[in-house]
Order: C-alpha cells, then structure tokens, then sequence
C-alpha cells in the first residue's frame, strides 16, 4: 500500500506510484562534451536525487550546454501542511460579469492595463485585455460592461498613473513577464510608490499579473490581488468587480466622485 493510500504524505510519480522518480532541466557554462554530462549527472547527486542519469544534453552555442537528468527524490511533503495564499472570490462566466457591473455599477467598469517599464512582452495583458483572449476565454474588450484600455508595453510608471487619473479607472492591471533579476518586483514596486504619490488607494483596484507573479507576492507590494500562469479575463473581472462591491457595495455610479 502506498503512503499516500494511507496518509496525505506524498512524494513524485514516474514509472509507478511514490517511486520519487523526477526530471529536471538546467544549463551549465561548459561546452558540450562527456565531462560535462558527467559533470552535471555529479550536480544531480549534490542535489539529493539518487541514480541520476543524464538522459538529454545539447550545446547552445559554444560555451554552454543544456541538460535534462533523470533520477529519483528520496523526499516527501505531507499535504495537509500545505497552505496557499490565494484571492479568495467566485468565478463568474462572461454574462454573469457583465450583469453584475450593469447592477452594481450604473455604467461600464472602467479597466486600464498595461505592461510596464522596460518590459516589451505584451502577451500577457493582451490575453485579459484583447476581444480574442486566449484559448477560448474572451478578453475584456468583449464584455459588454466593461471598457477596456490596453497600453500596451514598455509603459513608464508615471505615465501609466496618469492616464488612470484621466480615464477615471476602477481597475489598473500590471503585466510583467520578463523577470531576470527580479527586475519585475523592481517594476512593481516603481509603479505602487508612483501610485501612492498620486493618492491612489482606496477608490482604485490594482492588479498585478505575469508567470512569477503570486497572490502572495502581490499582496507584499501593495497590490490586491496576484494571478498566475492559467488566469483568464474571467478571473481578473471576477475578483475585481467583487472587490469593488466590498468596498463600495451598490454605489451605483460612484467612483472618486459621481458619474453621470
């Protein structure tokens, strides 16, 4: 019987249940060569895997060299330990989105997004934002309630703020997919004090977005809410328009001030 038959302790699966078989990949700076598969099968046993076999390698360029090791982790992590700072609101479909803003709101929910600073990769925002979407999940541009402002990349923090004071913006969304050096939360902290500088807190819900981005994170640099890798507009329209009914409940119309 295995242990996760009998407790919540579980460990990797490959070839049969709990055999702790895993694969990993890494690059070293050394040419391709049978040192170097030895050198990395040698990392591979520092790392704690027992019988670690270099099952792929192959240069990239000159001077380094992709591998992929096979071999088997002697450890396990009990599940019930396990906890998850996560946004915590109910996914609701397109038209559910869009009934709830026409009720609560009096007017379409405004949603300015952008990716920031030197980050020119605009898939991100582009799969929350365009009419498209992505795989399958219409963006923000198609909600009927919903006008969507889409900035597009390499968007400067201050400009970013002041075209949210100007189009009068209930939600900002921050895309960052380039992370090198945590360039990301360098950007992302950039944008919240260019934020609290303008004395935007309460009125406005600012969402950060991006494939290292967490819930967790976010909420460390100010944001209210992080998402993930797998998000879609649904999500992000979901949590923000029940946020803004926390806040403000069903104020309709108000928004720093009366709209007509």
């Amino acid at each position: 019987m295995s242990n996760s038959a009998k407790t919540n302790i579980v460990r990797p699966y490959g070839d049969t249940l709990d055999d702790g078989r895993v694969q990993m990949s890494f690059t070293l700076p050394v040419p391709h060569s049978e040192e170097a598969k030895e050198a990395a099968r040698q990392l591979a046993l520092k790392m704690g895997l027992d019988d670690p076999a270099v099952v792929h390698a192959a240069p990239m360029g000159p001077d380094f060299t992709l591998f992929v090791v096979y071999g088997q982790c002697r450890h396990s992590i009990d599940m019930d330990t396990i906890t998850v700072d996560q946004p915590e609101f109910e996914v609701l479909d397109k038209a559910a989105i869009d009934a709830l803003i026409a009720d609560s709101l009096g007017r379409k929910l405004v949603v300015v997004g952008a990716c920031i600073e030197t980050d020119a990769h605009t898939v991100g925002i582009d799969a929350i934002m365009n009419a498209k979407g992505f795989n399958g999940h219409k963006g923000l541009e198609s909600y009927h309630e919903v006008r969507a402002v889409n900035l597009g990349a390499q968007v400067d923090s201050a400009d970013l703020v002041r075209r949210v004071i100007a189009e009068r913006a209930d939600v900002l969304l921050v895309s960052q997919v380039v992370t090198q050096k945590d360039i990301h939360v360098v950007n992302l902290r950039r944008l919240r004090q260019e934020l609290d500088r303008a004395g935007l807190g309460q009125d406005l819900i600012v969402v950060a977005g991006g494939p290292r981005i967490t819930h967790e994170l976010a909420r460390e640099l100010g944001y209210d809410a992080g998402f993930g890798p797998g998000s879609y507009a649904e999500d992000v329209a979901s949590f923000a328009m029940q946020e803004w009914l926390r806040r403000h409940g069903h104020q309709r119309g108000r928004q720093r001030g009366e709209r007509p």
